[in-house]
C-alpha cells in the first residue's frame, strides 16, 4: 500500500486528490494547522479514512515531523494563500505561505524522506501579463499579483531542488479549475452561489468586476488526476494542465443564470471595488505535453461544470433556508 502526504488537504484540490488516492488504495495522511474551529466540510465524507497530522506550513520542524510520521511515497504540496485578490492587502502573508512554505516542505522531504516523490501546485497566474498565447511550459512568467509572484518562487525552488538534490520533484502549472467545493470568494463559486440565492428570492443583485476577463476554466476533479499521473512517470518534469479553451466572465454569468431561467443582465451590477489593481486579461493553456506524456484527458466541459456548481448551490441554499425557517418557527 502506497502512502501519500497532502498539505492543503481540506481545500478544494486536496479533497478531490484525497478521494482519488483513497480509491487507489493509498494510505492518505493530511497536514492540518491546529485551529479552534477546524473546517472539514470538503472532506467530511472521508474524514475518518485520513490520518491527520498537526503541522504548520511556516514551521519547518513540524513539517519534518509530518514527513517522518507518514513516511510517504508521495508528497503533494497544495497548501497556499490561494485567493489572488487577497494577496494585495496581505502580500507578506502570501509570501510566507505561498512562496517560502514550499521551501519548508521541500526541506522536510529532503531531510526526512529524500526518495519521496514531490508535487508542487504551480499556477497559471505566474504567466500574468502573457507574452504569448497559448501558454506552455516554456512561456516566460510575468506575474501581475503578489500571489503570482509567490507562485513563481514556489515553482522555481521546486525546479532548483530537483536539479540540486536529484529529487523527484514536479510542478503542475494548473490553469483555473473549479468545482462545487470552491471557496465562495472565487468568481465561479461567487456566481453559482448568487444565482442560487437570486433564484430562490434570497438575493437581489450580484456585484462584479471586469466581465471581459478571459480564463481557461476546468473541473478540479479532472485536474487532480494529472497531479497523480505526474508522480507515476519515470522522470520528474513540469506540465501545463488546462482545457485549451477560453471563456469570459460574461459567458460564465450567461450560462449560470440561464441554467435557472434568468437573464444575468437583470441582476449583475459592476462594482469598481472588484477590479484588480493589475489585471490579468487573458489566460489560455496548451496542455499538449500532458496529453502526450501523461495520457491525461478532460472529462467535464465548461458548461457542464457551471451547471454542476449551480445545481449543487441550489440544493445547499434550499437546505440552509429550510433549517433557518425551522429554527425561527
Amino acid at each position: 500500500m502506497k502512502k501519500a502526504l497532502i498539505t492543503g488537504i481540506t481545500g478544494q484540490d486536496g479533497s478531490y486528490l484525497a478521494e482519488l488516492l483513497l480509491s487507489k488504495d493509498y494510505e492518505v495522511y493530511g497536514v492540518r494547522r491546529r485551529t479552534s474551529t477546524p473546517n472539514f466540510e470538503n472532506v467530511a465524507h472521508i474524514q475518518n479514512d485520513i490520518h491527520w497530522i498537526s503541522g504548520d506550513m511556516t514551521d519547518l520542524a513540524s513539517l519534518i515531523e509530518a514527513v517522518r510520521q507518514s513516511d510517504p511515497d508521495e508528497v503533494y504540496n497544495l497548501a497556499a494563500q490561494s485567493f489572488v485578490a487577497a494577496s494585495w492587502p496581505q502580500p507578506l502573508a502570501t509570501g510566507q505561505i505561498t512562496a517560502l512554505s514550499v521551501t519548508n516542505v521541500l526541506e522536510a522531504v529532503r531531510i526526512a524522506k529524500p526518495e519521496a516523490r514531490f508535487y508542487q501546485a504551480s499556477s497559471s497566474e505566474m504567466f500574468g501579463k502573457v507574452v504569448e498565447t497559448p501558454q506552455t511550459e516554456t512561456t516566460p512568467f510575468y506575474p501581475r499579483s503578489p500571489y503570482g509572484v509567490a507562485k513563481v518562487y514556489g515553482h522555481w525552488i521546486t525546479v532548483n531542488y530537483r536539479e540540486s538534490f536529484d529529487m523527484f520533484a514536479c510542478s503542475g502549472i494548473l490553469f483555473n479549475h473549479e468545482s462545487p467545493r470552491r471557496g465562495l470568494e472565487f468568481v465561479t463559486r461567487k456566481v453559482s452561489d448568487a444565482v442560487a440565492r437570486i433564484k430562490l428570492g434570497l438575493q437581489q443583485e450580484l456585484r462584479m468586476g471586469n466581465l471581459d476577463s478571459l480564463r481557461d476554466w476546468g473541473f478540479a476533479g479532472d485536474y487532480v488526476k494529472a497531479m497523480w499521473l505526474m508522480l507515476q512517470q519515470d522522470q520528474p518534469d513540469d506540465y501545463v494542465i488546462s482545457t485549451g479553451e477560453m471563456h469570459s466572465v460574461r459567458e460564465l454569468l450567461q450560462i449560470a443564470f440561464s441554467h435557472v431561467g434568468l437573464n444575468y443582465e437583470d441582476y449583475v451590477v459592476i462594482d469598481p471595488q472588484f477590479v484588480r489593481p493589475a489585471e490579468v486579461d487573458l489566460l489560455l493553456g496548451d496542455c499538449a505535453k500532458a496529453k502526450e506524456k501523461l495520457d491525461w484527458r478532460l472529462e467535464v466541459g465548461f458548461e457542464q461544470l457551471i451547471h454542476m456548481m449551480v445545481d449543487t448551490d441550489l440544493e445547499r441554499v434550499k437546505r440552509q433556508a429550510a433549517v433557518e425557517a425551522s429554527v425561527v418557527v
